[in-house]
């Protein structure tokens, strides 16, 4: 797996720089009396506020991590997380030929993550917006599309 920097980095390259995209992943150290481990999050921002939490968003009602992957919930949690399955799925994007991208099913996106990432990709345009706007009711991804279609680049003139 190569390192964050650079799927951040690759990932970057094909947002649409007219929006506040950012997304972020990272380990928090927890200590306890049983010792140490890592605690990993993934989440993106728009504008500062943040649209997509892992694992926050993904917490049942009996406070487990819904391991989505594996269509369970995880009791083991931070010692087994869907962190690289989200870096490969971001990966798998970046790499799909433009042409194939967006109407391309992501059979391993169990976060919705696909369709926030192709209403940011800047390689998509007003009218394959407006079909993702139509085709999903992911509040993430409609909210980014909105932002997209307030922007000068997809503002008409009257």
């Amino acid at each position: 797996m190569k390192r964050w920097s650079t799927l951040q980095r690759d990932l970057y390259s094909i947002i649409d720089t007219s929006i506040d995209f950012q997304i972020h992943c990272t380990k928090y150290r927890m200590q306890s009396k049983c010792g140490s481990t890592d605690l990993p999050r993934y989440w993106i921002t728009l504008g500062g506020e943040i649209i997509f939490d892992y694992p926050k968003q993904f917490v049942n009602e009996n406070g487990h991590i819904k391991n989505l992957s594996k269509n369970k919930a995880n009791r083991f949690y931070p010692y087994e997380n869907d962190v690289s399955d989200i870096s490969n799925l971001i990966r798998e994007y970046i790499e799909t030929p433009k042409d194939e991208l967006f109407d391309k099913h992501f059979e391993n996106d169990y976060w919705g993550l696909a369709n926030i990432l192709k209403a940011a990709d800047r390689r998509n345009g007003k009218r394959r917006l407006e079909r993702l706007k139509h085709k999903t009711d992911n509040k993430a991804a409609n909210k980014i599309i909105k932002l997209r279609y307030s922007t000068k680049y997809f503002k008409t003139s009257d």
